[in-house]
Order: structure tokens, then sequence, then C-alpha cells
């Protein structure tokens, strides 16, 4: 059979879209002939000058109200930055849609991106930016900058979380610890580049791809407003830290698939581990008690993020709160998405994120995502070094070490099924995925310990 060649008639939306496109740069191109004394680059003398001599030339004044007008459009005030991130979420949703990249998160983010990049007058005093005070935009994103969405978030994970496959093979823990070697290797990595210690501990922590501990800990150390010994004030780095964190998150599929494949053989890839045993109610209740005294004694400063999640998981577990577990599961969980994902979109504006420093964090970010799911995968073959042929550990799940839950663990299953069929690697996969969550929350606790 005879292929046909694709056209673009064959995708009348594309076609719609791109003629819009063409539309807003067309203007973005001719505004500077159209009304050159206007836009955002305009001083106020000119802009009297030129209504003065508008009002002049016209008694009634409909040209001056015709460059008012265009003054207050988005047309006159767009800058390419403005342009360039709106295609960037674009692609966020297209990815989220498309792919089925995270679109949890990928949608809000993405379609954040877009209305934080309409440009508008600054000087007019509008109240409609995320960084005006008074906006509605600001008041959302304050739940950003002070550090409450994501402890919200993770009551909602602890709700959602079964820790049975945890406490019935408790020595997948160390694989969730060994995935964080990404947080501290790119905080070391960050140092060199010339970012202050707090700076660098807030990108380190993209290494544990987990957005809501990433938004925490920016929030508390790169936030704009902590001053320095030397009397400078870091940069406020919050926005590009949560979306390189969301960003990595969504590619999981993408990014750890050829890193596992490389760092294993296939007779590794066909270990078959013993089936989780079953766990007692009794042991469900008491892990998430013990578990939230041990880890906040260790690092009280990330009890925020640990009391949540252990909170959620009492819930869960008890069997007597099933109404208060299920409403921070889902209505509770899926409101602080939509906000956080709206915001931290939003937050990209162009003219503050579009920076030398916001490439690097992105740079840093993926360096910091494959080094931790190397230092899982090559951990779990250490580990069969010492354990008896019937106890060996598949190598695949070291990867699902890194907090994106559950994804990580589903590659680790895929991959399994990939090289046999039958060989179900998920609930395996889960205990070393919901130590990561713990292990990024514990070292983001020990970073703002000895930074704050």
């Amino acid at each position: 059979m005879k292929s046909r060649k694709f056209t673009l008639q064959d995708k009348p939306g594309i076609n719609k879209l791109l003629i819009v496109f063409g539309i807003i740069l067309l203007l973005f191109v001719i505004k500077p002939m159209l009304f050159p004394a206007s836009g955002v680059n305009a001083s106020p003398t000119s802009i009297s000058a030129a209504t003065t001599s508008s009002t002049s030339a016209a008694p009634d004044g409909t040209v001056g109200r015709l460059e008012k007008f265009w003054e207050y459009t988005g047309f006159a005030n767009a800058i390419w930055g403005n342009l360039i991130m709106i295609l960037v979420g674009i692609v966020f949703i297209f990815m989220a849609i498309r792919y089925e990249y995270e679109p949890l998160l990928l949608v809000p983010i993405g379609t954040g991106i877009i209305i934080g990049n309409i440009p508008f007058l600054h000087d007019a005093n509008l109240q409609i930016g995320i960084y005006e005070q008074g906006s509605v935009l600001n008041y959302l994103y304050f739940g950003v900058i002070k550090g409450i969405y994501p402890p919200l978030i993770f009551l909602g994970i602890g709700a959602m979380t079964d820790f049975s496959s945890l406490i019935s093979n408790p020595k997948l823990i160390l694989l969730g610890a060994a995935a964080q070697l990404g947080i501290f290797v790119t905080f070391l990595g960050a140092l060199v580049l010339g970012f202050y210690l707090p700076e660098a501990a807030a990108i380190g922590i993209i290494g544990g791809a987990d957005g809501p501990t990433a938004i925490f800990l920016s929030s508390k150390l790169a936030n704009g407003i902590n001053i320095l010994p030397n009397g400078e004030v870091v940069k406020n780095l919050i926005g590009p830290i949560a979306i390189a964190a969301y960003s990595y998150m969504a590619l999981v599929p993408v990014i750890q698939p050829p890193i596992m494949r490389l760092l294993t053989t296939k007779k590794e890839k066909l270990i078959r581990m013993k089936p989780p045993r079953q766990v007692s109610k009794r042991e469900k209740v008491f892990f998430p008690v013990i578990g939230l005294i041990f880890t906040t004694f260790i690092a009280p400063s990330a009890l925020p993020l640990l009391g949540m999640l252990f909170f959620g998981n009492i819930l869960k577990e008890s069997g007597v709160t099933k109404r208060l577990a299920n409403t921070a599961s889902n209505p509770l969980i899926d409101i602080v998405t939509i906000l956080i994902g709206l915001t931290v979109g939003a937050s990209t504006q162009a003219d503050i994120f579009l920076t030398p420093q916001s490439i690097l964090i992105f740079i840093l970010g993926a360096f910091s995502f494959m080094v931790a799911t190397a230092g899982g995968v090559l951990f779990a073959k250490f580990m069969n070094l010492f354990l008896k042929p019937d106890d060996k550990i598949n190598p695949l799940i070291g990867s699902a070490g890194v907090s994106a839950v559950p994804d990580s663990a589903r590659v680790s299953q895929m991959e399994g099924l990939r090289v046999d069929a039958s060989n179900h690697l998920l609930m395996h996969a889960m205990a070393p995925n919901i130590a990561g969550v713990i292990g990024s929350a514990v070292a983001a606790g020990i970073l703002l310990a000895y930074l704050m």
C-alpha cells in the first residue's frame, strides 16, 4: 500500500494554531512602527507628548484613546521571552495530553506558564500579575513561598500510600537512601558553578524527584528574601527549581530506562525476588507512628513534611477515620495540586524566569536525577554481593529509590516485563519508592537545619 505524504491540510487544527501565532508575531513585529512611543519601554515623557499631540490633532481624542487602548494590550507590552514561555506552556500541555506524562501536574503547570506570561502594562497597577501585591495570583502564590502547599501534598500522599512492601522487606529502605546520592552530588556541583550555599542546597533537592519537597526547601532557602553573611540577598529560585523538579518527575519514563539498561546485565534483570510477606494490621498502624518519631528526631526541620506524611498514613491504616483519609487522599490533594501547579507555572514570568541561572538549574537538575537513578541501581548490585542467592535483589528496582511515586516503580515494572513477561516487580519497587519519599524529606530537613 502506497504511503501518503503528511500535509498540513490533514490537520486543520494545526493550521488554525499557526495562523493565530502568525498574527501574534506579526503584531509583535509591527507594533514599533504603529506606535513607536508606546509599550513598556516608553518613557512617561514620550507617552505624555504623544497623547498631547494626538489630542491636538483630534479634538474628540479618538486617536489618543486608541493609543491608550494599544498601550494596555498584550501586544504592546510583549517581549520575546513571553512568547517563548507561552510556547513552553503549550509543550507541557501537549506532553500531558499526547503522552500522558504526569497530566495532573503538567496541565496545571503548562496553563500556569501561559497565564504568567500574558503581557500587561506593569505601571498601570492592575493587580493581576503573580508578583504584584494584592493580586489574586499573588495570594494563591503565598502557599508556595511560605511552604504551605507541600505539607498538604504529603498529607494526601500518606493517606494514599500502603507501606506494606517496605515493612515486609526493610532492607529495601537502603535503596531509597542510596538514590539520595544525586541530591548531595548536585549540591556540590551547584557550589562549583558559583551558587551560594542555600541556593545550591535547594537546587540539589531536585535529585530526589520530589516536587513538593523541592518547593518546600527552596521556599526556605532560595526565596529572594534571606540575607547571606556577606550582606547579599539569595536569589528567588522557587520557580525554576519547582518547574525542573516537576518536569523531571514527568519525564521518569524517558530518563530512567536508558540508565537502567546500561547499568544492568540480562542475568540481573531476570532475578526473581521472593513475594512480599503478608503484613498484619498492627504492623501497618505501628509503622507510621514509629516512623514519625524516628525520622523527625533525626531531622526535626522536616517535621512539616514527615509529620503530615505519617499522619495521613495513620488516618488510612487506623481504620476508624475513613472519611478523613478519603478527604486527604482525594479532594484535598486534588485541590492543592491544582493550586500548586497553577501558581508555580505562573511564577515563570519571562523577565524573572529566563535567566542564565534557570538554564543552569535545569542542567543540574537533569544531572541530579540521572545520578540518583544510577545510585539506586548500583547500590542494589552492591547489596547483592552480600546476599544469599534466594535473597538477591533485582537491580531494576533500585531506580525506584527516587521519590517520583508511583511512576518510577512503574518504570521498574515495565523494564522487568520487557525482559521477562512473568517477572512482576511493582510491589517490590514500591518499597524503595516510598523510602525515597521519606529519604528526600529527611535530606531536605538536614540541609535546612545546617543552612537556615
